[in-house]
């Protein structure tokens, strides 16, 4: 599919309204969705000169282009997220929960409420609150609050077994329960104490605590000592569970805060919910970056994304304003009702707070990175993946990836590490120091290196007893690079007669792969998990190269200035610089303190001084 193959709409025809527009492929599937103030200049940015490279690949994948108009720019945004949610475009960018959040909820839709641990989608007429890190932390602030408030927290199932035998459970018995299921407490009567309870998670504790302090001293006056130790257990829970949820502001606003942390292909955000100064749950986002989007416009989107189906504070704290901040207050502010803030913290308690949310969502960006890496269905997920998108016979067990360092003027290197079952097998990487290619020749550097590399292979052999560096055939090579790259490996490995292992190349620019006698690259959607195989694998290749070729580099910096020294050989030379330190306090050294180096004869001290002087300072220093 080319842009040719996508007909630009003529300018008139398209409104200048707000509205949201689709560009469909060929097959009728909505692949983007997009909202904007004017439809028409909007539209008319796909189809200029300049696109970035993504924006270009979804363009070459459309075949139609549609919109809809709506009266202004927040009813735009209220569409694109239905649309969005109705059709998960692929070139739209996908926030997705890094896990399934718990929430402590109850069930004010059913006719005797209870307060239950709940996942997955919100329903109507259930109250949450949350999401918490794990559900033992909903049960065990459950088990505090129960004394105080006992609310039923059975199943449908036990509650009517319970009626049918008129006997209740042992929650009851231990005063965990008012048994409404025996008629102990009426139906009014038990949703009396199930809004108390909504009212003390709402964040109004004063009024509990008061209560009961109150309830307790005039049963101790009226000397009923059992009926106020109980109260005063009760109050000990509901301080306990008070205490549980961490405080972070003195204030007592409500308000959430968003930390970010990102790197070119995805992004974890961590979300704390502050209600009444405390942080009453968080929940955690993983960012597929599809889209060209710089970080405002992503922020953006991920509020959007937020806020279609959680509540709205009044605040909102975010690590950088969104791109188009005063359409999402407004949005905000219809969803809460009131009016709503975005805010920026730059000093004070706030901006700890965020800077503590931000470690968190660093924290949770590693976790999943090594999760991918290390979870071994995900590591099957990936191979069997790549087998399929690449056409290989099976799946690459042993996977071999080559790269080139010589950002510099000498010193060029190459690398090899090797990933087996999806993990690197540091054990056989290889590095390469460029001895038969000159010149900047990326291309000739990476054929030397592979062929360096193949030809250790066919001497050794897969029979090979002894030295087993290169002994094992890879069942594919990746090569870091394009179609230049991948050519000329292609060569090399022909002229050694080696047809039979597979080869591929992926570039930077837009993360393509190009195969052997393939003219068109393959684009692998950004999510999949072969693509992220292939970029695990090059970006180690790249680093182990670029570590290399520094290491080469300092050690030819080192020789440049001491190699040239007359009887100065490793061991003096290493004396020498755990003396000094390093070759510049050697360069400004007297000759008197270069005579003080021990076990540095007066000649090389003087050998040295001549490297770095004027051969006639050294005669008069001397003499």
């Amino acid at each position: 599919m080319t842009q040719d193959s996508l007909a630009r709409p003529e300018t008139g025809s398209i409104p200048t309204a707000a509205g949201v527009y689709l560009f469909k492929d060929i097959q009728g599937r909505v692949i983007y969705v997009g909202k904007a103030k004017t439809l028409r200049s909007r539209l008319s940015n796909y189809f200029g000169p300049e696109l970035h490279p993504r924006t270009r690949a979804m363009i070459e994948a459309a075949s139609d282009v549609d919109w809809i108009v709506t009266d202004n720019e927040v009813e735009a945004l209220h569409l694109e997220l239905n649309l969005i949610k109705e059709h998960r475009p692929r070139y739209n960018v996908r926030y997705r929960d890094d896990k399934s959040y718990p929430y402590l909820a109850v069930t004010l839709d059913e006719e005797i409420p209870r307060a239950r641990v709940m996942r997955g989608s919100k329903r109507r007429g259930v109250k949450y609150y949350g999401p918490f890190a794990h559900a033992y932390a909903i049960r065990d602030t459950l088990d505090l609050l129960l004394t105080t408030f006992p609310v039923r927290t059975c199943s449908q199932g036990v509650f009517d077994r319970c009626r049918r035998r008129n006997r209740p459970c042992l929650l009851y018995d231990i005063e965990r329960c008012s048994g409404p299921c025996v008629g102990a407490v009426s139906p009014d009567g038990h949703r009396a104490i199930v809004a108390e309870l909504c009212d003390y998670l709402d964040g109004h504790t004063r009024p509990v605590i008061d209560r009961l302090e109150s309830a307790m001293r005039e049963a101790s006056y009226r000397e009923e000592y059992e009926l106020a130790a109980k109260l005063r257990d009760q109050l000990d829970n509901v301080r306990r569970a008070i205490e549980k949820q961490q405080m972070v502001s003195s204030e007592r606003d409500d308000m959430d805060v968003v930390g970010w942390h990102e790197d070119d292909l995805e992004a974890a955000v961590q979300v704390f919910f502050v209600r009444r100064g405390r942080v009453t749950g968080r929940k955690g986002y993983i960012v597929d970056k599809v889209e060209d989007l710089a970080t405002p416009e992503l922020v953006e989107g991920f509020l959007e994304r937020l806020y279609a189906d959680s509540d709205v504070p009044r605040r909102v704290l975010v690590p950088v304003q969104p791109a188009n901040r005063a359409l999402v207050e407004a949005w905000l502010s219809k969803l809460r009702g009131g009016p709503v803030s975005l805010s920026v913290p730059q000093r004070g308690a706030k901006r700890s707070l965020l800077q503590t949310v931000t470690d968190n969502a660093k924290e949770a960006f590693a976790r999943h990175r090594l999760k991918r890496s290390s979870d071994f269905a995900s590591r099957s997920r990936q191979l069997t993946e790549l087998q399929e998108v690449l056409g290989l016979r099976q799946a690459p067990l042993r996977i071999e990836c080559f790269d080139i360092s010589n950002t510099g003027p000498s010193e060029a290197v190459g690398s090899m590490v090797v990933f087996e079952d999806g993990v690197p097998k540091r054990s056989d990487y290889r590095r390469f120091q460029i001895k038969y290619t000159s010149g900047p020749d990326d291309f000739g550097m990476m054929g030397e290196v592979v062929r360096r590399r193949f030809l250790r292979f066919r001497r050794e052999g897969p029979e090979a007893e002894t030295n087993r560096r290169f002994a094992y055939a890879p069942n594919l090579v990746v090569i870091d690079g394009g179609k230049g790259q991948l050519g000329r490996v292609v060569e090399v490995m022909q002229e050694l007669g080696i047809n039979d292992i597979a080869v591929c190349s992926l570039a930077k620019r837009m993360e393509e792969v190009f195969l052997p006698n393939r003219t068109e690259p393959i684009i692998i959607p950004r999510s999949s998990e072969a693509l992220y195989l292939l970029q695990s694998v090059r970006d180690e290749a790249h680093r182990f190269a670029l570590t290399y070729h520094r290491l080469r580099r300092s050690k030819s910096m080192t020789r440049s200035a001491l190699d040239a020294v007359p009887g100065l050989g490793d061991a003096r030379r290493k004396k020498l610089l755990n003396h000094f330190g390093s070759v510049k306090r050697v360069r400004a050294a007297t000759l008197e303190e270069l005579y003080e180096v021990p076990g540095l004869p007066r000649s090389v001290a003087e050998a040295v001084f001549a490297q770095f002087s004027d051969p006639t300072a050294v005669q008069q220093r001397a003499s």
